[in-house]
């Protein structure tokens, strides 16, 4: 039997595709129905597997966050001041690194590095457990998994990552401070008036908006991925990696459409 032209793969890859995000849209609104709407009708929340997963999500991730952040305000500052030298406006690299580190960078990176982490695990975790059918045993006992497992972890993914972002526009800001007031030598008062002076309310709130999408795209894509697991240990593996690069690639589409939109509108 010959292969299919890659003409014929083209529309077979479009349907496939449409077909998974169907099913993360089906997903989705599973997870909000269990979470907003079954609670009202007497399904409490699993409040304390929401909280183990936000110190699995968000405190475990500090360290790493904070890293990313203060290394990446270090670069901010410094290519800012390579540029702005050659106008005598050296001071204003404090301005660029806040609203870029607001609106762009905290949640962005942040995103990117729980995608890493966090993606990989909620696959890896959920895929396991349905492979060896504790999934299938929730469902003979009239748990709904989607309750069970997902709603947590989206619950958690939903609440942490915006903190971890605020933490990492904070923490970026500090260290671009730090080598803004050595390396480059801006004095120290009026890199702190700069940045108060060029940040507005809406560049924060912006990157707060990304970082609540970014939260629902790495939790759908993690929990979707564990579902769709096959082929034992094997699948596993396979579906953690498509799990990571397809939470990257979702982050950065969705990162390019609203830095459009905020830019267009707001």
């Amino acid at each position: 039997m010959s292969e299919p032209a890659a003409g014929d793969r083209a529309p077979g890859m479009a349907v496939l595709f449409l077909r998974h995000l169907s099913s993360i849209a089906f997903l989705f609104r599973e997870t909000l129905r269990w979470m907003i709407v079954k609670p009202f009708q007497g399904k409490p929340l699993r409040v304390k597997a929401a909280i183990a997963q936000m110190e699995e999500v968000g405190v475990k991730s500090l360290p790493i966050v904070f890293l990313v952040s203060f290394v990446i305000g270090i670069i901010l500052v410094l290519q800012s001041a390579y540029q702005l030298e050659k106008f005598g406006a050296l001071t204003y690299a404090a301005s660029l690194a806040g609203v870029a580190l607001t609106r762009e960078m905290a949640p962005l990176l942040t995103a990117i590095v729980l995608a890493g982490r966090v993606s990989a695990a909620f696959t890896a975790e959920l895929g396991t457990m349905l492979v060896t059918e504790e999934i299938t045993a929730l469902e003979v006992m009239a748990i709904s998994p989607v309750a069970y497992l997902v709603v947590p972890r989206f619950i958690a993914m939903i609440v942490m990552l915006p903190c971890l972002t605020v933490l990492a526009d904070a923490v970026g800001m500090l260290g671009g401070y730090a080598v803004g007031t050595t390396a480059i030598g801006i004095r120290s008062a009026l890199y702190i008036q700069n940045t108060i002076d060029s940040l507005l309310i809406k560049d924060i709130l912006t990157g707060l908006v990304k970082s609540v999408v970014f939260a629902g795209i790495i939790a759908m894509v993690g929990c979707y991925m564990a579902f769709v697991v096959r082929g034992g240990a094997e699948g596993v593996g396979r579906a953690t990696m498509i799990s990571v690069v397809a939470s990257l690639i979702c982050i950065i589409l969705a990162d390019c459409l609203f830095t459009t939109i905020f830019y267009l509108f707001l």
